[in-house]
C-alpha cells in the first residue's frame, strides 16, 4: 500500500466519462475536451475549422448504426469470413513468399512502427542503420553505386526514372520507349508522371515474350530519352538480350532503365554489367506478403546522378568520438529544399517496408536468396512440364527460360477455364482469349499437385 500511496502524482488518474475513457479508439475526446479546444482557437463549432465548398459537402446521413468496439469487431469478422478461400497462382508483379517470423518480431517493435521519418539521427541510429543495409543490399545486387531507401512502388519508380533521364540527358528528345507487353497500371502511372513534361511514352515490339531487338533498333533514334526493359518480363520469361538493349540505348545517349526485383537479381545478370543506368522494381517481394497494391519501390542508379535521386539517402559517417554514425544524407523532395530545386514530391515514408525487406534479406543471407531464386526457375518450369502433359493445354507458350511464372495455352476459352478453376478453389490470370498465366511463388507443392488435378478436370 505504501507503494501505491507514493505513486507519481504528476500523472493525472484515468478519467472515466460514463462507459468510455478518454483513451477509447472510437471516441478519443469528450464533449468537454472539444469545447475546451474550440475555445482555445476561438471557434464555436468544429465545422468552422473546415473550409469545404457547399457543392461537395456531404449533408446526408451515413445510416451506420452505432456499435460498441466488441460489436464492431464481431461484425468485421463476420464480413471477412464471407471471403472465399482460394489458392492463388496470380503473380504478374504481386508475389507472396514465406516470411520468417523474425521479420514481424523485429519490425513490429514500437520504435519502428511509430517512427515517421528519421530526422533526428541521435535517436534513430538503429533504424537508419537498417535502411543503410537495405541500400547496400540493392547496391550489391544491381552493381550500381546509389540506391534510395524510400519510394512508393515499382510504377512510381519507373516514373521517377523517366523524369531523372529527362533532367540529366543533354538532348531535345522527348520519347520514352517501353515494351508493348507490360503491366498496364505501370504504363499508366508512367504516362501520368510525364504528363506535365514534354515526354511521351511509346511502345516497341516484343517477340515470343522478350524484346524484339530489330523492332527496338528501328524505334530508337536521337529523340529517345529512355529505353525501359524488364527481366523477368511480365509474362515470366527471362530476357536474353539485355546487353544488346543497353548498347542500343547507349548508342543514342539514352538512359537504359531495367525493371526487376531483389529475388530475381540474386540469380540473373547484374544490371550494371549490361549497361543499365537505373534499376527500378518492387523490393517488397522480401518482407511483405502479397498485398495487391502496397509495395516498396526499388530505385538504384549511378553515382553520377547522386543529387538527382528522388526520395532519401541514408549515409554513414563518424561522430565526434570517432564512432560510426548514420544520418539522412540527401533529401531531394520539395518539403526539404526550395521547390524549384526539388527532384520529386515523394512524400510517403516507405522506410518501415524497407526495414522489413532488409530484415528478410538478412535472415536469408546470400545463399538463401540465391536458393530462393533458383527455386523460382525450377518450380515454374517443372509445373509447366506437368501442365503441358494435360490434354487441351500447351505450356509454356514462350520457348524460353522462365522465372516464377509462365503463360499456358488452353484449347477451351481461357475465361471459362479460369471460372471453373475458381469454383475448384484456384485463382489464375486470364491474359488472352486462350491464355492463362500461372505463378508458383508462395504456393506449396501440395497445392500445385491439387491445381494440376483441377486443371486436368476443367481443360478438356
Amino acid at each position: 500500500m505504501r507503494g501505491i500511496e507514493r505513486r507519481d502524482r504528476s500523472r493525472p488518474p484515468l478519467v472515466m466519462h460514463g462507459s468510455h475513457t478518454t483513451g477509447s479508439p472510437y471516441a478519443p475526446h469528450t464533449a468537454e475536451d472539444r469545447t475546451a479546444m474550440l475555445e482555445a482557437v476561438d471557434a464555436e463549432t468544429v465545422e468552422e475549422l473546415f473550409d469545404i465548398p457547399a457543392a461537395v459537402r456531404f449533408d446526408g446521413q451515413f445510416d451506420i448504426d452505432a456499435r460498441t468496439e466488441r460489436e464492431t469487431r464481431r461484425l468485421v469478422r463476420s464480413v471477412l469470413g464471407q471471403n472465399d478461400d482460394r489458392t492463388e497462382l496470380l503473380g504478374r508483379g504481386h508475389y507472396g513468399y514465406y516470411i520468417p517470423s523474425l521479420v514481424d518480431h523485429l519490425a513490429d517493435r514500437s520504435e519502428f512502427l511509430t517512427s515517421y521519418t528519421q530526422y533526428q539521427p541521435e535517436i534513430s541510429q538503429g533504424f537508419l542503420q537498417a535502411l543503410f543495409e537495405y541500400q547496400s543490399l540493392l547496391v550489391e545486387l544491381t552493381g550500381l553505386e546509389i540506391a534510395n531507401c524510400s519510394i512508393y512502388d515499382a510504377a512510381t519508380a519507373l516514373g521517377e526514372a523517366a523524369t531523372l533521364a529527362d533532367r540529366v540527358r543533354n538532348t531535345s528528345g522527348h520519347r520514352v520507349l517501353v515494351p508493348e507487353r507490360m503491366r498496364e497500371e505501370r504504363k499508366s502511372t508512367l504516362e501520368n508522371y510525364v504528363a506535365g513534361t514534354d515526354l511521351v511514352v511509346e511502345t516497341y515490339p516484343v517477340d515470343d515474350g522478350n524484346v524484339d531487338l530489330a523492332g527496338l533498333e528501328a524505334a530508337v533514334d536521337e529523340d529517345v530519352v529512355m529505353v525501359y526493359a524488364e527481366n523477368p518480363t511480365v509474362r515470366g520469361t527471362i530476357e536474353e538480350q539485355l546487353g544488346a538493349i543497353g548498347d542500343l540505348a547507349a548508342d543514342v545517349g539514352a538512359f537504359f532503365a531495367l525493371g526487376s526485383d531483389p529475388i530475381a537479381l540474386s540469380l540473373l545478370e547484374r544490371p550494371a554489367d549490361v549497361g543499365a543506368d537505373v534499376v527500378v522494381g518492387d523490393a517488397s517481394v522480401l518482407g511483405l506478403p502479397t498485398s495487391y497494391g502496397m509495395g516498396l519501390g526499388l530505385f538504384a542508379t549511378k553515382e553520377d546522378y547522386l543529387r538527382q535521386v528522388p526520395g532519401r539517402l541514408v549515409g554513414v559517417s563518424e561522430d565526434a568520438t570517432d564512432r560510426r554514425a548514420f544520418t539522412l544524407t540527401l533529401q531531394t523532395r520539395e518539403q526539404h529544399i526550395r521547390r524549384e530545386r526539388a527532384t520529386s514530391n515523394i512524400c510517403t515514408n516507405q522506410a518501415w517496408v524497407a526495414l522489413r525487406t532488409a530484415i528478410h534479406a538478412a535472415v536469408l543471407g546470400p545463399s538463401g536468396m540465391v536458393n530462393l531464386a533458383k527455386r523460382a526457375v525450377t518450380r515454374a518450369e517443372a509445373l509447366a512440364e506437368r501442365v503441358d502433359d494435360i490434354v487441351g493445354v500447351q505450356a509454356p507458350v514462350h520457348d524460353r527460360r522462365h522465372f516464377r511464372e509462365f503463360v499456358a495455352h488452353v484449347d477451351q476459352p481461357a475465361s471459362a477455364v479460369a471460372e471453373d478453376l475458381e469454383r475448384l478453389g484456384f485463382a489464375v490470370h486470364v491474359v488472352g482469349d486462350h491464355e492463362i498465366q500461372l505463378c508458383v511463388a508462395g504456393v506449396p507443392d501440395e497445392e500445385l499437385d491439387r491445381f494440376v488435378e483441377a486443371l486436368e478436370e476443367v481443360a478438356r
